[in-house]
This record gives C-alpha cells, structure tokens and sequence, in this order.
C-alpha cells in the first residue's frame, strides 16, 4: 500500500519525535508529510486569549523547526499545522479534513495509573478514525506485561 498524505502527530516529546525516522523513511518514496501539534492553553489565572496565542506560537515554532530538520535529511514534502483542542480530537479531525492516507504515531507505552489518569491518546484516536495508523513504540518505552492467562496458542497449533 503506498501513501501520499502521512499525518504525523507530535507532542513536542523525545518520544513523540521517535516517530521522526520512520516518516523520514515514508517521506523517502514521495508521501506529504503533514505534521501537526494540537495546542490548549492552560490559564492558570492568565488571559485566556494570551494564553491561547502563546500555546499557537510556541506550537508553531517547535513545528517550523522539526519541519527544518526533516528538510535537511531530505524529506522535500513538509507541510505544518497547529490544531487548537485536545491531541486526540484533533488528531482525528486533521486526518479527516486533510485526508490523510496513514496516522503515523509514537505511543508513550504508558500503563496503569499513568494510563488512567493521562488517557491513551492513541488508543482514542484509534477509536475515532477510519484512517489507517501506525504507532510506533520507541525503544526504551515501557512495555506491559501481558496479564496471567492472557494469550496462548490453540491446540493443535502450537
């Protein structure tokens, strides 16, 4: 299957960026690589509309940079946007508008109370979209263990 319009959405973290290699690689064979950032401005007794401004410039800026650095390995076809609402919402309403072909993402590999308290962005994007996605674990993230009694082979098919 090939892509044309791989959205990458990034977090601003050394894990969200891991996912930077293998969109270089996707970017190899011609795809538009469509970063986005999802920005919330958190107030804090702040200005909202301040706040709202600062969190879009500092998006746009983080996205200008990491757009250079893909450009300097040879990716031609960067394309940026900042979504202003939560990451998973918008997320899967960029893929829906600029019609994406693939999701390409970093899971944080987050588990348990960290899980429950922060949310699965991936696992709610994966929920709203039909879009296809790749999500990339990067080395070091941690894995869960896989529950007692979880997966075994069917007999005969071990």
């Amino acid at each position: 299957m090939k892509f044309k319009r791989v959205l990458v959405p990034l977090d601003g973290s050394p894990v969200g960026e891991a996912v930077l290699a293998r969109a270089v690689e996707l970017g190899g064979d011609g795809a538009t690589l469509m970063l986005l950032r999802a920005a919330e401005a958190r107030t804090l007794g702040r200005d909202l509309v301040a706040a709202q401004v600062d969190v879009v410039k500092e998006a746009e800026v983080y996205l200008a940079d990491v757009s250079e650095r893909l450009r300097r390995t040879g990716v031609t076809d960067v394309e940026t946007s900042v979504w202003y609402g939560p990451a998973p919402e918008s997320i899967v309403e960029a893929a829906r508008v600029r019609n994406a072909d693939l999701i390409l993402m970093s899971s944080h590999g987050r588990s348990g109370l960290g899980r429950l308290v922060l949310g699965s962005v991936a696992e709610t994007v994966l929920r709203g979209t039909t879009t296809p996605i790749l999500l990339v674990r990067p080395g070091g993230a941690p894995v869960a263990p896989v529950p007692a009694g979880g997966a075994r082979p069917a007999e005969g098919h071990g």
